[in-house]
């Protein structure tokens, strides 16, 4: 089956993977249409990218894990997700109660928030699954520039157990719809 990843800072792609957090908050990308959002792809790798990862929008716990790219020119695939849940947050209010959920600082959430004169978010809540094997791709000009898709074609990856269990997971999600409302 074709996969597609999902191109996410590095930081928080490997705290997706490690089972530190479930949640990402996107502006866009992931998919918009004139009909509004759709998620593109239910399951999908995660793609780490360092392209405008900046410290200064990560909470200060998590800016520790900064790294420079190990491996330019190449792409470390730490884990299938699978979306659980998506929520299109329409209110700053909103948005801001989700900080603790996820790894970004709230001056990160507002600016994404605002962005393009659009005012909203989205909210994934992600089951994460760590690839037993490491997935390790060239980059190729296909795969590079501000895009959030990347399909790989045919790709064969085997992930391993949940970085958090069911049970933990369906408390992030209660916790998720409480602050949402």
């Amino acid at each position: 089956m074709p996969l597609s990843a999902l191109k996410e800072w590095d930081t928080q792609s490997r705290l997706l993977a490690g089972g530190h957090l479930s949640l990402l908050i996107r502006k866009g990308g992931i998919m918009e249409t004139h009909d509004g959002f759709e998620v593109e792809h239910r399951r999908f790798l995660l793609y780490p990218t360092f392209l405008h990862q900046n410290p200064q929008e990560l909470k200060g716990e998590y800016q520790p894990l900064l790294r420079d790219d190990p491996a330019p020119g190449q792409i470390h695939f730490p884990a299938l997700a699978e979306v659980v849940a998506v929520h299109k947050v329409e209110s700053l209010e909103g948005a801001l109660a989700l900080e603790p959920l996820q790894a970004l600082t709230a001056g990160a959430i507002e600016r994404r928030f605002h962005y393009r004169n659009r005012p909203w978010v989205h909210a994934l809540l992600l089951r994460v699954r760590p690839l037993t094997a490491p997935l390790v791709l060239d980059e190729t000009p296909g795969m590079l520039g501000c895009v959030s898709w990347v399909p790989l074609g045919e790709v064969e990856v085997e992930a391993g157990d949940p970085a958090v269990s069911e049970t933990e997971l369906a408390v992030r999600q209660a916790e998720l719809e409480r602050l949402l409302g």
